[in-house]
């Protein structure tokens, strides 16, 4: 059983920067599909992105690109989502996600592909 624990988040002024953090036990980060998804006021749960099991290069959606950097320390079972120049917009609940099974893995897939959840972490951006 995979379980997932978010921590970080918090409030921040547009333009400023956060990082949640995410830790994994159950089963090695090497071995999981990755994702990050946000949920904002009003939204639909949206992909940002995601990391392949044995991946480098995350993929990001272009609302992020630029902005936000997903890492993964395997030795940690942590990952990471270092957000920068924030905006109003990215306010949200933010959870990881993750899949030990997917032959394509991505955010672009949708939340169904990912089978394990944490709990959420708010992240509030003020303008």
């Amino acid at each position: 059983q995979v379980q997932l624990v978010e921590s970080g988040g918090g409030s921040v002024q547009a333009g400023g920067s956060l990082r949640i953090s995410c830790a994994i036990s159950g089963n090695p980060l090497s071995r999981n599909c990755m994702g990050w998804f946000r949920l904002g006021p009003g939204k639909e749960r949206e992909g940002i992105a995601s990391i392949s099991p044995r991946g480098i290069r995350p993929i990001y959606a272009d609302s992020v690109k630029g902005r936000f950097t997903f890492s993964k320390d395997n030795a940690a079972f942590t990952l990471h989502l270092q957000m920068n120049n924030l905006k109003p917009e990215d306010t949200a609940v933010y959870y990881c996600a993750a899949d030990p099974g997917p032959v394509q893995c991505s955010y672009k897939k949708g939340p169904g592909l990912f089978a394990y959840w944490g709990q959420g972490t708010q992240v509030t951006v003020s303008s």
